[in-house]
């Protein structure tokens, strides 16, 4: 699998965004996720992307990684042509799975996320996606 993008989470992505753009990074997309409670930036520089991630509530899981631990990484997300099958492969290896099924992410994306604890500490999203 190859790297699709680093999540970052912000609480204001008009102000989190401007370093991005000095250095060259594009604004891609941008958009809501309801169901997660963010507002997403997600930002293209030649082969890499970032995401910035803003809550809309502060309960969500964003505002809740804000709370906690503060802006910055929050995911690694890596892309999969078959999200399904790399989940059910994972299952059988004992990985411990935060989504045992796909689900609707930002850009139509199916999305699922591996816990922190398999990969030292390190949220991972899986994407299905073209690179």
């Amino acid at each position: 699998m190859e790297l699709h993008h680093v999540g970052i989470a912000v609480s204001d992505l008009e102000a989190a965004v401007r370093p991005y753009y000095a250095l060259g990074y594009a604004l891609e997309a941008q958009g809501i996720v309801e169901s997660q409670g963010v507002s997403v930036y997600m930002l293209k520089s030649g082969h890499s992307r970032l995401e910035l991630l803003a809550p809309i509530r502060p309960d969500s899981p964003i505002g809740k990684f804000l709370e906690k631990r503060g802006p910055g990484i929050h995911h690694l997300a890596f892309t999969t042509l078959d999200i399904q099958s790399e989940l059910e492969r994972l299952a059988r290896e004992g990985t411990p799975l935060i989504d045992t099924a796909p689900r609707p992410g930002f850009g139509g994306h199916l999305v699922a996320f591996i816990h922190p604890k398999w990969s030292s500490g390190v949220l991972v999203e899986l994407v299905e996606a073209e690179h």
